[in-house]
C-alpha cells in the first residue's frame, strides 16, 4: 500500500495571534509561513509524489501551492474529512482565554469525550479523516501501484489524530504528539499495520533549543505556531 506524506499547513496568522482558527475564513499564511510553503518543493524534491490532496482551508491550499507549481503535471485534490476540527463556538477564540473553559480539561486529558459547542467531537475529527486515508490510500494504490507516495496537507489536531490511528494508539493519548506548521510525517501503510517513518520532520531544530520560560505541560489545541 501507498507511503502518505501529511504535511502540516505552514505557519498562519491565527497561529501567531494565538486564535483557534478552525474553519474560521480568510486565515492565511504570516511570512515565515509563506517561506515555509516556498521550501517544500525542495525539500520534497526526491520524492515521486503521485497525488496531492488537500483540506479545503485557505492555509493549507497556499502551503501546496508552491509545490504544484514546481510540478505542474501534479494532480491535486480537495478533501473536506481532513479539513480542521471543527471548534464551534470556539471557533476564532483566543487559546489563552479558552485555558480557563473547563471543556480544555477533557481536552488536554480525555480527548475522546471531549465535544466542542456548536462543533463536533474529537472522536468524529479522527474517524472522518481516517477513513478519508483508507480511501485515499486504496484510490492512490490502484491508480499509481503499491509502491506509490502521495501527500496530504492538513491540520495539527488531524495529522495527530492520524499518527495516533496509525500507531494503534487510544485518542486519549494523542496530545502527546506534536507537529509544527510545515513539519512532514510519513506513515508507510502495508496490508496488516501502518508503519510511522517520520515524524513532525522541519529540519530545524530551533523549537528543541530551551526557552527563557519552559513551555507549559499542556497540548496546544490546534498544533501551535512552532518554533518562536
Amino acid at each position: 500500500m501507498p507511503t502518505l506524506i501529511l504535511v502540516r499547513h505552514g505557519r498562519s496568522t491565527a497561529n501567531t495571534e494565538g486564535l483557534l482558527a478552525g474553519w474560521t475564513p480568510g486565515v492565511a499564511l504570516d511570512e515565515r509561513g509563506t517561506a515555509q510553503a516556498a521550501a517544500l518543493p525542495a525539500r520534497l524534491a526526491q520524492l515521486p509524489i503521485s497525488e496531492v490532496v488537500s483540506s479545503p482551508l485557505q492555509r493549507c491550499q497556499e502551503t501546496i501551492r508552491p509545490l504544484l507549481e514546481a510540478r505542474p503535471g501534479l494532480s491535486a485534490h480537495t478533501e473536506e474529512r481532513i479539513g480542521e476540527c471543527h471548534y464551534g463556538d470556539w471557533s476564532g477564540r483566543k487559546l489563552a482565554e479558552l485555558m480557563d473553559e473547563p471543556l480544555m480539561e477533557v481536552v488536554q486529558a480525555h480527548p475522546s469525550a471531549a465535544a466542542f459547542p456548536g462543533g463536533e467531537s474529537m472522536r468524529a475529527m479522527q474517524t472522518r479523516a481516517a477513513e478519508a486515508v483508507r480511501e485515499w490510500n486504496a484510490r492512490v494504490e490502484r491508480d499509481h501501484g503499491s509502491d506509490a507516495v502521495y501527500l496530504m496537507c492538513s491540520h495539527g489536531d488531524i495529522i495527530k489524530s492520524l499518527v495516533a490511528d496509525a500507531l494503534g494508539l487510544h485518542l486519549d493519548l494523542f496530545q502527546r504528539i506534536s507537529v509544527e506548521p510545515c513539519s512532514i510525517t510519513a506513515i508507510r501503510y502495508t496490508r496488516l499495520r501502518p508503519f510511522l517513518v517520520r515524524l513532525g520532520d522541519t529540519g530545524d531544530f530551533t523549537s528543541l533549543v530551551p526557552r527563557e520560560e519552559p513551555a507549559g505541560g499542556d497540548a496546544t489545541v490546534g498544533g501551535g505556531a512552532g518554533a518562536p
